[in-house]
């Protein structure tokens, strides 16, 4: 599987961890999740919503890890404080690539990547989780495993 392959996958996914296994390399995984077909009532303040259908991790499908070698930059953001304009241009649903971003103009304006690398353009990932929002800059696409979850958690 390859990230495009991601990119086109639509559904809720969270953030399971993150690590980085080697300096400047990054580990991230995902899981991937279902609406419950289990319905609930939840009370927020004194109003009762009825019937409400969470979302839960999907036990049934593999973790998603994605390795990236080398990174130049990595930012985790709460979803809640997240903004889209009309100035940045992405593909995708869940897992993005920006073709513009305010996070790739600020990595290009507060670094020195395009002295090292002026032939070179780093690329802008994007994994919309929820509750997190995970966005890395780097030259190296995103190297893609499923782990089945008994392997995972043993």
């Amino acid at each position: 599987m390859e990230y495009r392959d991601l990119m086109n996958q639509k559904g809720y996914i969270y953030l399971h961890s993150l690590i980085e296994p080697e300096t400047n390399s990054l580990r991230i995984f995902i899981d991937r999740c279902k609406v419950s077909q289990q319905g609930e009532d939840i009370e927020i303040g004194k109003h009762i919503i009825r019937d409400i259908h969470p979302i839960e991790v999907d036990e049934e499908l593999p973790i998603v890890q994605l390795d990236i070698d080398s990174y130049i930059s990595y930012s985790i953001i709460n979803e809640s404080f997240t903004v889209l304009d009309d100035y940045e241009i992405f593909e995708g649903n869940s897992f993005r690539i920006f073709k513009k971003s305010r996070y790739l103009d600020f990595i290009n304006k507060g670094t020195i990547v395009n002295d090292v690398f002026p032939e070179e353009q780093p690329v802008h990932y994007e994994i919309s989780c929820l509750d997190h929002i995970i966005d890395v800059i780097s030259f190296d696409e995103p190297i893609i495993t499923e782990i089945k979850r008994e392997l995972f958690f043993n």
